[in-house]
């Protein structure tokens, strides 16, 4: 055990908390003994032992002391959530009148690095904000220019050593952001990245801020307001009741995931800090293990101190911008529950104030509800209370009227036939499709032929495309690809290879194939899309772009014909036309949803066909790992493991081939499996959860293995 973790661990019931200076006396505040709550015990230990993946939690009741925690003091990185402590720093310096939170900026473009936040997207070298301003962004966008600009201003060493002046010695921010060139502790940047904490110094920073001592009453509610603000829905706050208050701060890498917060809740006010590292999911829609672990602790977390339903009742102003439960819904509250008020108040006021129901209370809905007040003979305050709830009657759903309760409670509703003992098993998924894989044929399939969201299956024709001109000219594997930018910052699953740094084509499939690398398809499309024809109308994306997909990451509509990207989907298009491919249609070559991308489990069959005639697409789908050294700019090398994302492979018999998951596919696989010499395709689309998708195919496989066998003779 080393010297700083035995001094956190044999640290006495007291701790130097804060200095006065203005009296010259340091407080010592007594620390709450962990009292380690059995029942909450039992239901958080087992989900942190089955994420894959390091995980610290550390939980508190603020008002009882009642705590849980886990590896609690374990030093973990934490990526933007040591911005909190960066902005307790700048807080400190201020109140100590050694910084004025109310000085100009000025943004230059040196300062702008990429990653989460909006000043370098949205806003041009010369921009002023004042440093108040510049730490509301670091929180609430998790801004990385805008710390880079607060860290100018309070020096980088700052942040650690205010942070050991409060006990918290593991909590240190190395560098800053995206400037690993600037780091103070080159050991530590290796070790921990951008910063490094413990669970429990995390929670006990939240709950001197809870407490009004992480800095001053003033400053701490400041604190509390820019961590309300916080846009992070995707972890902690899933987890919570619709309308519930959380204060917190969160943080993201390809390998860690965590956040950390007060949550406001009708038992009292609870600390919660969840942190995790080298988790083996790395996907960066809201599906991975990591945030689901999050929302899942604070879940569990909100039901043990409240009770098990989580329907917190009236709105709130907290993550989903509504008031706090139990307060009038007023001017300012966002959510859905504003939107239901605004439907409802289009129907009972006379004329109809025809309010956009966009939920978005501002001055027109205010003006409407005291409309109502005045209506009804209640005091026209404009804000929505309890008799005025009470008046307005139930809300209006936005589909068809809610009916009645008793006439719900009455109505007899038909019974469908029992499970037919014969047949393919019952699965999750939306379409199947099984085929025979030494011709192709489709054998059975459900709904096999609509069209629907592909995800990373996407990925078997762009690696087909580059196989067939590999098969043509062997040479091409021992092509060299230098990753552009466009690649390195593409969303989703990656092979994690960065902007200038190159590999040869054959190791790049290997990164595109096994842990399903978005980055590797766009570099691959890149290198060979000159080779191919420009779009024409019937090779063009439908829809190219949507939303869901940046235009860093789709061709957007208009790009040019000549761009490599654009030229590569085109041909993917083609190749589905000449493959026979009805119902597939491509706008990008990896599959983060866009409009107009979608196959049919039939043709992901056919597809796989026709990709496993190319002996090299076999061998690397059936590749269970892969090392790679990658070339930088300037010389420098760098080692990479690549693990295939497609677990079956862990169980003889079966060979590949892709998996896929998005929020619109759902879980989808394609597996190749082998029994007494017979092989089986099986396609599974829009499976209910990613450990769901195997258990459909085991399922389906397993029946198809019985069609298979010759029947006994009467």
């Amino acid at each position: 055990m080393s010297a700083s973790r035995r001094a956190l661990t044999t640290r006495p019931a007291l701790f130097w908390l804060a200095a006065l200076p203005a009296l010259g006396l340091v407080l010592l505040v007594p620390r709450v003994p962990t009292c380690q709550a059995a029942g909450l015990a039992d239901r958080l230990q087992p989900l942190a032992e089955r994420h894959a993946g390091q995980v610290a939690i550390s939980v508190k009741h603020l008002a009882t002391g009642e705590s849980y925690g886990y590896h609690q003091d374990e030093p973990m990185p934490t990526a933007s959530l040591i911005k909190f402590p960066v902005m307790a720093t700048a807080y400190q310096l201020a109140a100590d009148g050694r910084l004025d939170l109310n000085q100009m900026l000025t943004l230059r473009d040196e300062d702008q690095v990429p990653g989460s936040g909006i000043l370098t997207t949205h806003f041009s070298p010369g921009t002023r904000i004042s440093l108040r301003d510049a730490i509301r962004l670091m929180i609430a966008w998790s801004d990385n220019t805008a710390t880079n600009l607060v860290l100018d201003a309070i020096g980088i060493e700052a942040t650690s050593q205010r942070m050991r002046e409060l006990g918290c010695e593991q909590t240190r921010i190395h560098a800053k952001v995206f400037r690993r060139d600037t780091s103070i502790d080159p050991e530590r940047s290796r070790q921990f990245g951008l910063g490094s904490t413990t669970a429990g110094e995390m929670l006990r920073l939240f709950e001197l801020l809870h407490g009004d001592q992480l800095v001053s009453p003033e400053a701490s509610r400041s604190m509390r307001e820019h961590l309300q603000a916080c846009q992070d829905g995707t972890k902690l706050v899933r987890g919570l009741p619709a309308g519930a208050r959380i204060a917190h701060k969160s943080g993201a890498t390809s390998t860690m995931r965590c956040d950390a917060g007060l949550i406001d809740s009708p038992a009292g006010t609870l600390a919660v800090c969840v942190l995790t590292s080298d988790n083996r999911d790395r996907r960066w829609d809201a599906d991975n293990a990591a945030d689901q672990l999050c929302a899942e602790v604070a879940r569990v977390v909100w039901q043990h101190f409240n009770g098990d339903a989580l329907d917190v009742g009236a709105a709130g102003e907290g993550a989903a911008g509504e008031g706090a439960a139990g307060e009038p819904l007023r001017l300012g509250a966002m959510g859905e529950l504003v939107e239901a008020l605004q439907r409802t108040l289009n129907a009972r006021l006379e004329p109809s104030p025809e309010l956009a129901v966009d939920g978005d209370f501002g001055p027109q809905t205010e003006a409407a509800v005291r409309r109502f007040q005045q209506a009804r003979s209640l005091e026209p305050t404009g804000a929505v209370d309890a008799r005025t709830w009470e008046a307005l009657g139930p809300l209006l759903a936005e589909e068809a009227p809610v009916p009645r309760p008793e006439v719900v409670n009455g109505e007899q509703l038909a019974r469908q036939p029992a499970d037919p003992l014969d047949g393919p098993p019952w699965v999750t998924c939306k379409a199947w499709a099984i085929a025979d894989a030494r011709s192709g044929k489709l054998l059975w399939g459900e709904r096999q032929g609509e069209p629907l969201d592909q995800a990373s299956t996407t990925k078997i024709m762009t690696a087909l495309l580059v196989l067939r001109q590999a098969r043509e000219r062997p040479e091409v594997l021992r092509e060299e690809v230098v990753f552009s930018r466009r690649a390195d910052q593409t969303g989703g699953s990656t092979a994690g290879v960065r902007a200038g740094e190159r590999l040869s084509v054959e190791e790049l499939l290997y990164g595109l194939l096994l842990p399903s690398g978005n980055d590797a398809s766009v570099a691959l499309a890149e290198h060979f899309g000159s080779r191919f024809e420009p779009p024409d109308a019937d090779s063009a994306p439908q829809e190219p772009g949507s939303p869901q997909a940046p235009a860093a990451q789709t061709p957007a509509a208009g790009a040019s014909a000549q761009d490599p990207l654009v030229r590569f989907v085109a041909e993917m298009n083609r190749e589905a036309q000449r493959l026979e491919l009805k119902q597939t249609r491509f706008a990008n070559p990896h599959g983060l949803t866009a409009a107009g991308h979608h196959a049919s489990a039939a043709d992901l069959a056919r597809l796989s066909w026709h990709a496993l005639q190319v002996p090299l697409f076999r061998q690397y789908v059936n590749t269970r790992q892969r090392g790679c050294t990658l070339q930088g700019p300037g010389g420098y090398q760098r080692h990479v493991v690549w693990k295939n994302t497609n677990q079956l492979l862990g169980t003889s018999g079966y060979l590949g081939v892709k998996t896929g998951t998005t929020t619109a596919a759902g879980a989808c696989l394609v597996s190749l499996g082998e029994r007494a010499g017979d092989e089986l395709l099986v396609v599974v689309l829009g499976s209910a959860a990613p450990q769901a998708r195997y258990t459909d195919t085991r399922n389906l496989l397993r029946w198809a293995w019985l069609q298979r066998q010759p029947r006994p003779e009467p």
